[in-house]
């Protein structure tokens, strides 16, 4: 099955977690191919997959340029890069120049407006790019945000840019569930928790200022415990967020929860955030099966009891404890009319659903209609794990983590366990 794919320079960037980075001119014509096993991946009637590139670091969020190369930022850096950029050299598909840059790990990725946002785990930085979106400067990037809080959990700082000069920043609770004693059976949450002042929210800066600070930033969205995936939805012109659900809810208080009830719950979260919106974290948690947001036990929650008011619904709720690490809002032609505008979700996976097996490992697709999650997600790429053993055990090949879609409408996955960039194309024939 090949697919002959035109790459136009004047389509709109769309970007997700991760960098890589390569410096030659694009041809205008690529002939894709489907790798023959689809890169292993399990996908839908029509789609094909070919690993674009393999064994890059532990890359995280990604972005591809209107030239179709792709920028990951490495959780970690591997031989002296934290930024990986990736170039097709004879228009096969596959990404075989590789240059680094960005002595930092991170997981942020975005381009907007002539420059590549990356972040690390306590700073956002940019880098100036060409007319073919190369970066002209590797080694001299501009520090736009310093001093973002970093207690070693839930420390990734991913990024998104609206359309009018601010750039978003997720700060992650330090904690799971703002107890006195952290992850201490029985022990209750801190009154007023104080984490929420620095951590546990969404953070908004200007775009283009320098070295700014908390100070300098308006805290833009409360009450969510961790989030890893973000994109901006252009349709809505809104911000559109995965929260990572708490943990150990029978491990911490089991006269309220079974093995099996911590096992599924609570749900992981999608929001749509409006400045000022309180999603509910610690207090709250969101049980996906009766549709309520309900009172942690660490706030005097017994399983039954709802939360208090002034706490934003979820735009949409998944299972629990899959860990999605990236968000993607589909503006593409390439793939069927019934997936524009939708939504697709890279689950990194679980590691806390015993006695149940693991889950997640997969992409998922969420329709939208008229703006708003409609009907029920669907698996839209599995098998990342390798099999269902593997995936059962969380003993897996691989774990995907940030999405970024390419000039001509294919979805890029990457994979932070062994650094496997994937293409999905479908098929119009």
């Amino acid at each position: 099955m090949e697919r002959k794919i035109v790459l136009s320079s004047f389509l709109p960037v769309l970007a997700v977690a991760g960098l890589l980075w390569f410096n030659s001119g694009h041809n205008d014509t690529v002939n894709v191919t489907p790798d023959a096993d689809n890169a292993g991946l399990k996908l839908p009637q029509g789609f094909g997959a070919l690993r674009a590139a393999e064994n890059v670091g532990r890359a995280r969020h990604i972005a591809v340029t209107p030239e179709g190369d792709v920028y990951a930022k490495l959780n970690r850096p591997k031989d002296g890069g934290g930024i990986v950029w990736l170039h097709d050299a004879n228009n096969d598909g596959k990404l075989e120049d590789v240059k680094s840059f960005g002595n930092y790990g991170g997981t942020g990725m975005y381009i907007k407006n002539g420059y590549l946002y990356a972040s690390s785990d306590e700073e956002v930085f940019r880098y100036k790019l060409d007319q073919k979106h190369q970066v002209v400067d590797p080694s001299s990037p501009e520090k736009i945000i310093t001093g973002l809080i970093n207690r070693r959990q839930h420390e990734s700082k991913s990024v998104v840019l609206d359309n009018n000069g601010n750039i978003y920043v997720n700060v992650g609770a330090y904690s799971n569930s703002c107890q006195e004693k952290d992850r201490t059976p029985g022990s209750m949450g801190r009154k007023g928790c104080p984490i929420l002042d620095s951590a546990g929210g969404i953070w908004q800066f200007k775009a283009d200022k320098p070295n700014q600070t908390y100070k300098d930033g308006v805290r833009y969205a409360t009450g969510l415990r961790n989030v890893v995936g973000l994109d901006w939805n252009q349709q809505n012109d809104q911000l559109y967020v995965m929260q990572h659900g708490r943990d150990q809810l029978h491990d911490l208080f089991p006269k309220y929860y079974t093995v099996q009830e911590s096992s599924i719950y609570p749900a992981e979260c999608m929001y749509a955030l409006k400045k000022g919106d309180n999603a509910g974290w610690p207090y709250i948690y969101y049980n996906q099966d009766l549709h309520k947001k309900m009172l942690a036990p660490e706030y005097g929650g017994d399983g039954k009891k709802e939360g208090p008011s002034g706490i934003i619904d979820p735009a949409a709720a998944f299972p629990g404890h899959l860990a999605p690490n990236g968000l993607l809002f589909y503006t593409g032609d390439q793939f069927p009319a019934r997936y524009k505008n939708g939504a697709f979700i890279a689950f990194h996976g679980s590691w806390n659903r015993a006695p149940e097996p693991q889950a997640g490992f997969f992409v998922v697709f969420q329709p939208f209609k008229d703006g708003k999650p409609f009907g029920k997600y669907e698996i839209f790429a599995d098998n990342f794990a390798g099999s269902p053993e593997k995936t059962a055990s969380g003993r897996v090949d691989h774990k995907p983590c940030g999405l970024a879609q390419g000039p001509d409408g294919s979805l890029y996955v990457s994979d932070d366990l062994k650094g496997t960039i994937y293409r999905i194309i479908y098929n119009k024939k």
